[in-house]
């Protein structure tokens, strides 16, 4: 069974690429993924080789091993408090706008969202 390394993995719309040891790229869809996987870029996979609608497409899959994330450094919780005051006063704003009947406008949705995925990767780690 060849072997490779995960190149791309989308969990939400269960789909990927494998990119084989040999250089060839397979199609890797979440239906042949064992059970609880933990599949991401990087984590290495034995796979089977099947002709699917989409070509080279991986068909019995085994996870070898996932690479460890790096660990990044807590903010303290004096700090995180802060942020999310600050937080809770912009989407306080946001709020009042919406209960008017009217959406943020492009730089301030892209603001409230950049600031969310940031505080959701604090809490993440």
């Amino acid at each position: 069974m060849p072997n490779g390394k995960v190149r791309f993995y989308d969990e939400e719309k269960g789909f990927g690429f494998i990119q084989g040891e040999d250089g060839q790229q397979v199609y890797l869809h979440a239906s042949v993924l064992p059970d609880n996987a933990d599949v991401r870029a990087g984590t290495r996979l034995e796979y089977s080789v099947g002709e699917g609608r989409r070509g080279p497409q991986a068909l019995s899959v085994r996870v070898i091993d996932t690479p460890r994330l790096a660990r990044r450094s807590k903010r303290s919780a004096d700090e995180m408090a802060i942020i999310i005051e600050d937080l809770m006063k912009l989407l306080d704003g946001v709020g009042t706008d919406l209960k008017a009947g009217q959406y943020p406008d492009r730089p301030m949705s892209r603001k409230v969202a950049t600031m969310l995925r940031h505080i959701a990767d604090d809490f993440d780690v």
